[in-house]
């Protein structure tokens, strides 16, 4: 099993409510993906990203945010964690990513999990630009068959989070495609 599968399956377990959980990083790479990368199932972590106003919702109505203290708590040890979960104006996303969701199919009780779309998936690795992020940059065009055209008009749908940091280290990751030849050249300015 996985380190995700540990973590989302010992949450599903302590969630006493169906809750809609939207993965994304290496854990959407790993569970959304036949036959991913052997180092993907490496990652200490779960990343998820919440609707507008989801955050909210989870603590009116469920149990979740207990549950994930809880989580966290059991496998401090082992040096695992599920503490990124960002509120989707602070991913860099597509306007329709809620609609465009992929179920990831896992026997979960409460838990209904699902991964970004490929195009949303792309988007969110331009938020750092460093190896790792790259290589998955790669492994989510190549698998989605992503031609260089593609990309471009996916980016030009990029919503930015209201950062100069994740500004720049989207330009950096867009100039870091152009060269490998994996987006075209024409214009790939995000929305404002």
């Amino acid at each position: 099993m996985s380190n995700a599968e540990k973590l989302l399956s010992r949450l599903d377990a302590l969630l006493t409510n169906e809750v809609d959980l939207t993965l994304y990083g290496r854990a959407a790479l790993l569970l959304g993906f036949v036959a991913p990368p052997p180092d993907f199932a490496l990652s200490l972590d779960v990343d998820a990203v919440l609707w507008l106003g989801q955050a909210e919702a989870l603590e009116q109505h469920s149990n979740f945010w207990e549950a994930l203290e809880q989580v966290n708590l059991e496998f401090e040890e082992d040096g695992l964690y599920m503490t990124h979960l960002f509120d989707e104006d602070q991913v860099v996303l597509r306007e329709n990513w809620v609609q465009e969701r992929v179920v990831v199919a896992l026997p979960y009780d409460h838990l209904k999990l699902y991964r970004l779309a490929d195009a949303d998936l792309l988007l969110s690795k331009l938020m750092r630009y460093d190896p790792t992020d790259l290589d998955d940059l790669t492994f989510i065009i190549q698998q989605a068959k992503f031609s260089p055209d593609e990309v471009a008009t996916i980016l030009k749908q990029a919503r930015l989070p209201d950062s100069e940091e994740i500004r720049e280290q989207f330009m950096l990751c867009t100039s870091w495609l152009r060269q490998q030849n994996l987006c075209s050249p024409a214009s790939t300015e995000p929305q404002p």
